[in-house]
């Protein structure tokens, strides 16, 4: 969670690097995006069964295998 706020308060910011004077603004922002965002995710509900890896990962393939069945050769 605290990887995704900062990458957002970054990308917002235009900054990587927060100057001193600006440093703590920065992390409170951060640390309020997480916290925020771990709110939203706790709170969000679905009925639909969760997904396995192994499962979706052969579905792609499967297209994958498909859509490159339908290509026309190159000449």
């Amino acid at each position: 969670m605290h990887a995704a706020a900062l990458q957002y308060v970054r990308k917002v910011s235009g900054s990587t690097k927060p100057s001193k004077a600006n440093a703590e603004a920065f992390e409170r922002a951060v640390a309020e995006i997480a916290h925020i965002t771990q709110h939203l995710l706790d709170d969000l509900v679905t009925t639909a069964p969760p997904k396995d890896r192994d499962v979706e990962a052969a579905k792609a393939r499967a297209r994958a295998a498909r859509r490159y069945a339908e290509l026309p050769a190159s000449a």
